[in-house]
């Protein structure tokens, strides 16, 4: 599989990043338009693969530095390898979908009794989040079932959860671990964040921007967002991050427009 789709992208040009395990494929790649149709057209002819959900998004071929394919035991490293079931209708026990619209309709229906629960590394919901989510403290994917077990969300178990995530993939694995650890009521965001974006805009429950690991690294669903990530140096509003200058630390930096017109960057690590 590793192999194959290898090929197939460098047959059409393609750069990005794509994953293969025994649960599945995931990815993300940038290319002229009727080379990305072709590579959907050609995993569809894969009959495991006919009924794969894309996604688009305003890119270029060029916010990849090159192509990456790889195999993996996850595709979303949680050291659950072993607990995770898939079947042929996606992963078994985990929680039930919710379109964009039916999310609004149980948000309607039973209030603040819903909780949003944010399953992507804690930096990226600095810039954007879903209002008032959970956003556990997670530097690396690997933290998140330290988290879930810790205790400390024990009072959601009762209680309407929603995972969350970029693309639906992270949060429908978070979804059936969270389920198999005694949360009762747990739901995802069918399509993720880029769905919900796509259905409502700036008008829903939808706050900032989405962080993407490629060059472009914010998107937005439309026009004249306001940001909600605070600069590391003087709190203004951004969504723009840069990694720290300092050759030891490189931690992704927020940074506004003003400050890093005044070259903050090349002080010292706030980081130490």
């Amino acid at each position: 599989m590793r192999l194959w789709q290898g090929k197939l992208c460098e047959s059409l040009d393609l750069r990005g990043r794509i994953l293969v395990s025994e649960h599945g494929i995931n990815g993300t790649v940038g290319g002229e338009v009727e080379n990305l149709t072709s590579y959907i057209k050609a995993n569809k002819e894969y009959p495991p693969f006919k009924d794969i959900e894309y996604k688009w998004s305003e890119g270029k071929r060029e916010d990849f530095p090159g192509l990456k394919v790889k195999s993996r035991d996850e595709l979303v490293a949680f050291g659950i390898a072993d607990e995770l079931k898939v079947d042929s209708q996606g992963v078994v026990g985990g929680g039930e979908h919710l379109s964009p619209e039916a999310l609004h309709e149980l948000v309607d229906a039973r209030g603040d009794q819903v909780t949003f629960f944010d399953a992507r590394n804690s930096f990226e919901a600095r810039i954007g989040r879903f209002r008032g989510a959970i956003v556990p403290q997670t530097n690396t994917t690997h933290d998140f079932i330290r988290e879930i077990d810790s205790g400390k969300y024990d009072h959601l178990k009762a209680t309407p959860v929603v995972t969350y995530c970029t693309g639906g993939i992270r949060c429908e694995i978070l979804s059936s671990a969270m389920k198999s650890r005694g949360f009762e009521q747990v739901y995802q965001l069918d399509g993720g964040i880029v769905k919900y974006g796509e259905a409502f805009g700036n008008k829903g429950l939808w706050e900032g921007s989405l962080y993407v690991f490629d060059r472009r690294m914010a998107i937005d669903f439309e026009p004249n967002v306001t940001p909600i990530g605070e600069c590391a140096y003087c709190d203004g509003l951004t969504k723009t991050f840069y990694n720290c200058s300092s050759d030891w630390c490189r931690e992704l930096t927020l940074v506004c427009d003003s400050c890093a017109d005044r070259d903050v960057l090349s002080l010292d690590c706030i980081h130490a």
